[in-house]
C-alpha cells in the first residue's frame, strides 16, 4: 500500500517494527498473537477506536460497572501515543536542548558549546520514551480493567450491532472514536516522489539534510523548528500570510521571527505546485505572488490539516449521518442521528486536540450511560502550539467579541516586564487577557512564552470557576516565576477601577490623616 492509498483508506502506514523499543511498543499496543475474547450477549457500551478518547471512555465506563468492548484496528493509544503528541514532544525537547547549547554565550559569555545533534540518538530516545509510556495504553492493562479488547476492523451491521473479525458485538450504546488522519495534499508529482506526514516522520532514523515543510499550522511550525534545531536545512511553505492564521496576529509574528532566528527559510503566501525527482533529490516548484521558484530537498513533510476517519465503518447501516470533511455529525450532547450512538474526539469535532478528545469522552460516559445532559458548548478548552516560544489560547479572541456583540477590554503584559522571564533569557512574548467591558469577567486569553502551555491553565481554571481578574490580583504568586505575568495583568485591571473621584478622595483622606 502506498502512502497515498493509506491516506485514502484511513489506515495508518504500518509502523516498522525493529529490534528494541518498537518491539516493546508493539507488545503493548498491538500484541502479536492477541486473541479476541468471546463477545458478550450484550454490551452496555461498545467503543470503536482506542485513541485517547476511546481509552478514557472505556476505562471510565468499566470503572462504573459497565460491560465494555473496545475495538481497535491498528495501534492502541491512537495518534497521540504513536505518531502525535508523545513522539513530537520528545523530539521538541531534544531540539530545545541543542538550541540552548547554541545560546551559551548569552548565559556564560563564553563560546557556543558547538555540539552537533546526534539525530539517530534523538530518535532512539523518542522511541524509548514512547515504549515506556505505552504501558498505560496496553491491551493487557485494559483487559485487567474489565474491558473486552478486540483487535480488528469494526463496522456497523445494524442500529445496535457492530461486527469485528467475524464476531458480532450487540450494544445498548456505542461510541465512535476513530480519530482523524493527515490530509492528502493535491500536488502534482508528490505521491510519486514520496512525502512524510506525522504518521511516518517519526520512523526516520537518519537526518535529512534538506527538508521542505508544507503548511503553517501547529504541526508544520513545530516540526520545522525541531528539525532545524537538529541540524536540517529547513524551508517552510505557508499558503497563508501568517502562521497559525486563527491566532492573534502579533503572536504569529513573534513565531515567524523565532523560526527565522533558527535558520528556517520562511515563505508566506506560497503554494507548492509540483514535485519532481532527479536522482535522490526532490525538486519542488513554489509560486509566490505569481513568481515561480524551485527548491531542492531530500524530504518533504506535509502538514496541511486532518480529515476524520469515517471510511469503512458502514455508518449507513446504523442510520448515522456523517460528512467526509466534518466527520460524524453530532448534537450538543455528542449524540449522532442514531440515538444510541455517540461520537467523540477528532472524528466528530472541529478542535482536534487530545485533551478535547478526553474531555468529550468523559462527557459521553454520563450522557450515554446515565442519561446525562452535558453539553459540548459548555466546555472551556485551551490549546497550545508547542513551538519555542509556545503560543497558548483559551476562550474568545478580540474579533470573536466584536462579532458576538461582546465589547472586550484587553490587558497585555509583555514578558520583558516579568523579572523571571528576563532572568531566564525568555522575555519574548506576552500575556494578553480579554475581559467583558466594564467587568473583570475573563472571556479569553493568549499567552506567548516558553512555558505558555503551563501558564494558560490558570486562566482556564479562572474561566471555568467564574473567577475574575479582581480575585486573581489577590492571589499571591510565587516570585520570581513567569506566571507572575498573569497577576500583573490582573493588577492592571485593578488600577482601572480607581476613578478620578476615588483618587481625589484618597488624596484628601491621606492629607487629612497626617
Amino acid at each position: 500500500m502506498t502512502a497515498a492509498e493509506a491516506n485514502d483508506s484511513g489506515s495508518r502506514p504500518a509502523m516498522p517494527v525493529t529490534p528494541g523499543y518498537d518491539v516493546a511498543l508493539a507488545a503493548n499496543v498491538r500484541p502479536p498473537g492477541w486473541t479476541n475474547p468471546k463477545p458478550a450477549s450484550n454490551y452496555h457500551l461498545v467503543i470503536i477506536g482506542a485513541g485517547p478518547a476511546g481509552l478514557v471512555a472505556a476505562a471510565g465506563a468499566a470503572a462504573l460497572g459497565a460491560r465494555v468492548a473496545l475495538v481497535e484496528r491498528n495501534l492502541l493509544g491512537g495518534d497521540c501515543l504513536n505518531v502525535g503528541c508523545v513522539p513530537s514532544k520528545a523530539l521538541l525537547r531534544s531540539a530545545r536542548f541543542y538550541a540552548d547549547l547554541d545560546q551559551a554565550p548569552t548565559f556564560t559569555g563564553g563560546a557556543p558549546m558547538g555540539s552537533d545533534a546526534d539525530f539517530p540518538a534523538v530518535m532512539e530516545r523518542m522511541r524509548r520514551l514512547r515504549a515506556h509510556l505505552s504501558r498505560h495504553d496496553s491491551a493487557e492493562r485494559f483487559q485487567s480493567l474489565g474491558v473486552d479488547v478486540f483487535i480488528g476492523e469494526a463496522a456497523f451491521a445494524g442500529p445496535r450491532l457492530i461486527q469485528v473479525a467475524g464476531a458480532g458485538l450487540p450494544f445498548s450504546k456505542a461510541v465512535i472514536a476513530t480519530g482523524a488522519r493527515p490530509s492528502r495534499p493535491d500536488i502534482a508529482g508528490l505521491d510519486e516522489c514520496g512525502y512524510l506526514t506525522n504518521e511516518t516522520v517519526f520512523n526516520l532514523t537518519e537526518r535529512p539534510r534538506r527538508l521542505l515543510v508544507i503548511g503553517g499550522g501547529p504541526l508544520g511550525c513545530e516540526m520545522a523548528q525541531a528539525f532545524a534545531r537538529l541540524g536540517c536545512s529547513v524551508t517552510i511553505a505557508n499558503k497563508e500570510r501568517y502562521f497559525l492564521p486563527d491566532e492573534e496576529r502579533d503572536a504569529a509574528e513573534i513565531l515567524a521571527n523565532a523560526l527565522r532566528r533558527d535558520g528556517i527559510e520562511v515563505r508566506h503566501n506560497t503554494v507548492v505546485t509540483g514535485v519532481s525527482r532527479e536522482g535522490m533529490e526532490k525538486r519542488v516548484r513554489l509560486v509566490n505572488d505569481h513568481q515561480e521558484s524551485t527548491v531542492v530537498v531530500d524530504e518533504i513533510l506535509a502538514g496541511v490539516g486532518r480529515v476524520p476517519n469515517v471510511a469503512g465503518l458502514n455508518l449507513e447501516a446504523a442510520g448515522i449521518a456523517y460528512d467526509q470533511k466534518r466527520g460524524v455529525l453530532v448534537d450538543d450532547h455528542l449524540r449522532t442521528s442514531n440515538r444510541r450512538v455517540y461520537a467523540v474526539g477528532d472524528v466528530a469535532l472541529e478542535r482536534k486536540f487530545t485533551h478535547m478528545a478526553e474531555a468529550t469522552a468523559r462527557m459521553v460516559i454520563q450522557n450515554a450511560l446515565f442519561m446525562g445532559r452535558k453539553r459540548l458548548s459548555s466546555l472551556t478548552i485551551p490549546w497550545c502550539t508547542y513551538t519555542d516560544p509556545e503560543i497558548a489560547h483559551v476562550g474568545l479572541y478580540v474579533q470573536d467579541g466584536r462579532k458576538g456583540g461582546h465589547p472586550l477590554k484587553t490587558f497585555t503584559i509583555p514578558m520583558s516586564d516579568v523579572d523571571r522571564a528576563v532572568l531566564d533569557g525568555e522575555d519574548e512574548g506576552f500575556v494578553k487577557i480579554h475581559v467583558r467591558e466594564g467587568t473583570d469577567t475573563i472571556l479569553g486569553a493568549t499567552i506567548v512564552a516558553r512555558h505558555a502551555g503551563e501558564m494558560i491553565n490558570e486562566i482556564s481554571l479562572a474561566m471555568v470557576a467564574g473567577i475574575g481578574l479582581k480575585t486573581i490580583s489577590q492571589v499571591i504568586h510565587s516570585y520570581p516565576t513567569q506566571a507572575e505575568a498573569i497577576r500583573k495583568a490582573a493588577d492592571a485591571y485593578q488600577r482601572t477601577r480607581v476613578s478620578p473621584f476615588l483618587a481625589w478622595l484618597s488624596r484628601r483622606w491621606l492629607a487629612w490623616s497626617r
